[in-house]
């Protein structure tokens, strides 16, 4: 049979048949051009990884692991997961992967299937003090099936306080023990955590969502060492698509396999599997471990930045990709500086503080994070000028046209998708 050797997108095609949806992809990439892109739960992914997302591969049925699948036909597929499971472990010096979740959310039910039953008691970080959905919010399934003991940061430093962990632990006899955040900007002490466990005779799951990709470039600590069970996403600072991944112990892989595969899931995402498989094979070359140290420092000097302008970062600054800024100060709420820097071309989320007085739909915060312009190729000193940009915006909301010129600028140097990382 004749044609091409390779078949992938053809862009024209859907020009063609579906020029509305094709409209809707070409003003999604102009707004990725068009403004600065500050959260920290996103990032751009490479042409290589969009490549493999846009493969035939999404064609095939495969429920299932390489080499014991319900379907026939499975045998090229299984060679791109088997590559995603070897890089897996390789990059993160894990004794199993599983790379079928379909999201971090689903990792972690997967997680919690494998190591408890319904009515059990799990510890884990509060969701208004930087923790989850996931991780016991009443709103979510984890909150309804499970027990859950929640803890904090303290009001003073606002850092996670390893006397009261251990203190509640020791009280409620957790059968889990959650460690992870969302918008918490400090390194977690993984060893405190892992003595915490090991005290109690608990299961230790670290939920590292967000900084997986700066442990995969070397750039902080990895939690896989001290937790039997690690879960994270493969698209925020490991650039990477969207979708989900767990790392385990060889104690566990058996039971994590079996509590995504049937248990939560039905087929895997084929196309998605070989795009993490590429985004792993990218992290381990040394320009990833470049990039996830220029994300931290991009970070910190951000927030420094911001701090000279009067915005106040929760716990005093950052030590990751993220920072979590009290507004309270200034007299403006998240939702209006959100909305503020929007209209001058800077996207970034409100976002709650700890002890927070208002509603989640309000909140007294931002949160902003560097991912996406570190893989644009800012640096620290650009930072400096983004952060008086966001600060201006906030706070001097007549300004958003000179601010939004600023930004053109900047973008005008630093596109996305215009060449290769």
């Amino acid at each position: 049979m004749g044609g091409q050797p390779y078949y992938g997108p053809d862009f024209g095609l859907l020009q063609r048949e579906d020029p509305e949806l094709a409209q809707v992809l070409l003003d999604e990439l102009e707004r990725e051009r068009d403004g600065l892109q500050l959260i920290a739960s996103e990032n751009f992914t490479s042409p290589a990884v969009l490549a493999a997302l846009g493969s035939t591969l999404t064609n095939k049925y495969a429920e299932g692991y390489p080499g014991r699948r319900y379907y026939g036909g499975c045998e090229v597929v299984d060679r791109a997961e088997r590559l995603a499971i070897d890089r897996a472990r390789r990059l993160f010096g894990a004794d199993h992967a599983n790379v079928q979740p379909h999201s971090g959310a689903s990792a972690n039910l997967a997680a919690y299937a494998a190591l408890l039953q319904p009515g059990d008691t799990m510890l884990a970080m509060a969701l208004p003090h930087g923790g989850h959905l996931t991780h016991g919010s009443r709103v979510n399934f984890s909150g309804r099936w499970f027990n859950v003991v929640s803890y904090g940061v303290r009001r003073d430093t606002e850092l996670i306080d390893y006397d009261e962990v251990q203190d509640l632990a020791v009280r409620h006899q957790p059968k889990l023990i959650v460690c992870g955040a969302t918008a918490y900007p400090r390194l977690i002490d993984f060893s405190a955590f892992r003595g915490i466990a090991d005290e109690v005779g608990s299961w230790l799951l670290a939920d590292v969502a967000h900084p997986i990709g700066l442990m995969a470039g070397g750039a902080i600590p990895s939690a896989v060492p001290y937790a039997d069970v690690v879960t994270f996403t493969t698209h925020k600072a490991l650039r990477g698509p969207r979708g989900g991944g767990i790392l385990c112990t060889a104690e566990l892989a058996a039971r994590i396999d079996r509590a995504v595969f049937p248990f939560i899931q039905g087929g895997p995402l084929m196309h998605v599997i070989a795009a993490k498989a590429v985004a792993f094979g990218e992290a381990m070359r040394p320009e990833f471990a470049g990039y996830a140290r220029r994300v931290v420092a991009n970070a910190r000097a951000l927030c420094d930045a911001l701090a000279a302008e009067g915005m106040r970062p929760v716990s005093g600054g950052t030590d990751t990709h993220l920072a979590l800024i009290d507004l309270r100060g200034l007299g403006v709420s998240g939702a209006e500086a959100e909305r503020r820097c929007a209209a001058a071309g800077i996207t970034l989320n409100r976002n709650a503080i700890p002890y927070d007085p208002e509603p989640p739909a309000v909140t007294s915060g931002i949160r902003v994070g560097t991912p996406c312009v570190s893989t644009q190729g800012m640096g620290p000193q650009e930072l400096k000028e983004v952060g008086t940009l966001v600060a201006q915006a906030v706070l001097r909301p007549g300004s958003a046209a000179d601010v939004r010129e600023r930004v053109s600028a900047l973008l005008a140097i630093h596109q996305p998708y215009l060449s290769e990382y």
